[in-house]
């Protein structure tokens, strides 16, 4: 008697494979278009955010400005 046994070949993969069941289907593309729909939104939310601070820091480097013109006149 051996001490191993010959292990048993794998069987070969066949390619009928059904479309239906591989597919993520409708609610795959429901699922998909959502979340770019709120990734869009959370860009242009940021974007906006990211402008409203820039132009604030450019008010306020310009107020400074006047400020210093104003105490140098003085």
């Amino acid at each position: 008697m051996l001490w191993f046994t010959v292990p048993n070949p794998s069987p070969i993969p066949t390619s009928g494979v059904d479309d239906d069941l591989v597919t993520p289907g409708v609610w795959g593309f429901v699922i998909t278009f959502l979340l770019v729909v709120v990734v869009v939104l959370l860009i242009i939310d940021m974007v906006r955010r990211i402008r409203r601070v820039t132009y604030r820091a450019q008010v306020r480097e310009q107020l400074a400005a006047e400020e210093r013109a104003a105490h140098a006149d003085e």
